[in-house]
């Protein structure tokens, strides 16, 4: 039984991607940080895509190498055949967007990590496991790291495994040009050829650009290269040609490129050419470890390509199963791609990484209410944040589906705290009790302030709002709203939109599900809803209805508490636990509130302010799991 579908061996890096477009690489002022790497990007986007994928190589032993190792099983891949070199850094690459034609980069690789990968990193059980083993050039150009590669690809033979190869021609990466050549793709170079042709006979496909197959079959007349290629392998061999799409041969080399099998390119804007063949290759392995006829098989390696073409970055450009088939089914709209809004939601609800099916929250993101108890000066209510913070923590002992919210204003140094726990962590945006909507200060007007914000946090934000509001009123909040939607996007943030209608109108069962449809006719496509308790099935019926015809792809609702005692909360927890799309809870001052007044008073001392927290916090888990353990499940 093979467990795995594909592994790719070879380079693993950092991407430091310039964040502004149209400027020198010596004029960017700051930089997105990804995975990269060809094997390691073809890892992530064959996982993507569905595929069971591995990657083997090395990083080093500090945060680069921990972000890789992370990024890789967040998005799928498995990661047992990454090591850990406790020497050599892990490489770095510096990129950039200049123009259409112009696309700079800088490899640091200066005795890196993955380069240092050797024989003894090849497991042979884990080989055997896999259906497809894929190499990439850069790990021929050196005698350790090639008699790895070469010992994988023999041990995939022995265990019925496919391989392939993706020439990947990189002439600085060979040492046949500067550190300032990084965009350079073609040198002429016979020793370069001949090295790689001593390995094209293991490999049942070979892809690469006619620039590649100039290198691999030493021509730079195309037809001559492929044929040189075709005397030494009987692999099928895939010419990747830019906007003409690309041409599988499997047997004899015809005279003219046209006259292989091929699929439909697509009309799009080029944006950024760096990673699109990994995103070609990935959707090329899916088509062909399917089964796929090669016209299909190019079709998603085109469509991955396009992708790939037309957004920021290498691995996060890539498409997901259903984005792909989505795009295949509807077409090209836009030729700039990232500008398809349609498409770009599908794109971020199906890559969103980790699993928040179950989702028991501990708000104590309050500032208002704290402020106004006894005792409390700023300082005070932050030690209390901590206290906080350490229930959660006790509570949820290194088990998933436990969060918190909480501010940075007053719970600055909890919110510090909880990085790296595991936890879900919101953070909130409004300024308390505002009506219009208006941010915390340190938001500021223009939202930057979220530039600061770590990738895994939440933007929260609680807007008082109902369908009858005047016009005035509508329109303040409704663009608050969507500016600070557009800006968690923009900062690669999730959103949980918060709506109170009741405290500022009365309520039926449409109140709630008027107002999610009006946000989603505004372009406000949520992660997260939180809504307040529902005394009726059917106002949770219409709330969800909402939702489903709109955003299919959401996260998840999330119940809020409003100060309600443990035995209401048990009552419209149990009733919202019958509707799938709700999560869990978020709540606080019935966890914290008695916890609080007392603490900040000067009558309970920090462990039984904790205690009394945790008491609380575990009994609402487990009346959330025990409702949901006995609905019924309502789609």
């Amino acid at each position: 039984m093979k467990t795995l579908d594909v592994i790719t061996i070879g380079r693993s890096s950092v991407d430091l991607y310039g964040a502004q477009v149209g400027g020198r690489l010596e004029d960017m002022g700051s930089f997105q940080k990804y995975i990269g790497g060809s094997p390691t990007n073809m890892a992530a986007g064959t996982a993507r895509l569905g595929l069971r994928s591995a990657l083997i190589t090395r990083v080093g032993d500090e945060h680069m190498g921990r972000f890789i190792r992370e990024e890789l099983a967040r998005e799928g891949v498995d990661v047992r055949g990454v090591k850990t070199d406790p020497e050599r850094l892990t490489a770095l690459v510096l990129l950039g967007i200049r123009d259409e034609t112009q696309f700079p980069l800088i490899f640091y690789r200066e005795n890196c990590a993955d380069m240092a990968l050797c024989e003894d990193d090849i497991d042979e059980g884990f080989i055997a496991a896999s259906r497809a083993v894929v190499a990439t050039g850069t790990h021929l150009s050196h005698p350790q790291t090639e008699a790895a590669v070469l010992k994988a690809l023999h041990l995939a033979r022995r265990h019925g495994a496919q391989t392939a190869l993706d020439i990947d021609y990189r002439p600085n990466l060979w040492g046949l040009a500067g550190h300032g050549a990084g965009e350079s793709r073609f040198i002429e170079s016979a020793a370069v050829t001949a090295r790689l042709q001593a390995t094209l006979p293991l490999f049942d496909l070979i892809v690469g650009t006619e620039e590649e197959f100039h290198i691999a079959g030493g021509s730079t007349d195309t037809i001559a290269a492929l044929r040189a290629v075709r005397a030494v392998s009987t692999a099928t061999l895939v010419c990747k040609r830019g906007p003409m799409g690309a041409v599988a041969f499997t047997g004899a080399i015809p005279d003219r490129l046209d006259e292989g099998q091929s699929g439909p390119g697509f009309p799009i804007e080029v944006f950024n050419v760096l990673g699109a063949g990994d995103g070609f290759m990935s959707g090329l392995l899916k088509g062909w470890l399917d089964g796929e006829p090669w016209p299909v098989a190019l079709t998603y390696a085109n469509a991955c390509g396009a992708f790939a073409v037309s957004r920021h970055g290498c691995t996060p450009a890539y498409p997901s199963w259903e984005e792909l088939r989505f795009f295949l089914a509807r077409g090209v709209v836009t030729p700039a791609l990232r500008k398809d809004a349609a498409l770009e939601q599908i794109h971020w609800a199906t890559n969103r990484h980790d699993d928040w099916s179950s989702l028991r929250v501990f708000a104590f993101d309050h500032r208002a209410q704290l402020e106004a108890m006894e005792g409390a000066t700023p300082e005070k209510i932050g030690a209390f944040k901590e206290l906080c913070l350490t229930a959660a923590l006790q509570v949820a002992g290194g088990k998933p589906g436990h969060g918190i919210l909480c501010d940075s204003r007053l719970g600055r140094r909890a919110l510090y705290r909880a990085a790296g726990t595991g936890l879900w962590i919101g953070r909130p945006v409004e300024w308390p009790g505002s009506r219009p909507l208006t941010v915390e200060p340190e938001i500021g007007a223009d939202f930057g302030g979220l530039s600061e914000w770590p990738l895994g946090h939440v933007v929260k934000a609680l807007c008082f709002c109902h369908p009858d509001d005047d016009a005035q009123m509508r329109a303040a909040q409704e663009d608050t709203v969507l500016r600070l939607f557009q800006a968690a996007r923009r900062n690669r943030l999730e959103f949980l939109l918060e709506i109170i209608p009741s405290k500022v109108g009365p309520v039926d069962d449409d109140t709630s599900a008027r107002l999610i449809e009006r946000f989603y006719d505004l372009g406000v496509f949520p992660d997260w809803w939180k809504l307040e308790p529902f005394a009726s099935d059917a106002a949770w019926d219409r709330a969800c209805a909402a939702i489903r015809r709109r955003d299919p792809h959401l996260r998840g609702i999330v119940v809020l508490g409003l100060d309600a005692s443990e035995g209401a909360l048990a009552a419209s927890l149990a009733l919202a636990a019958r509707h799938d799309l709700v999560k869990g809870f978020a709540i606080g001052r019935t966890i914290f509130g008695d916890a609080a007044r007392g603490w900040l008073a000067g009558t309970l001392s920090d462990a039984e302010a904790v205690a009394e927290m945790a008491g609380r916090y575990t009994r609402l888990c487990r009346i959330w799991d025990e409702a949901r353990a006995g609905a019924g499940g309502k789609a």
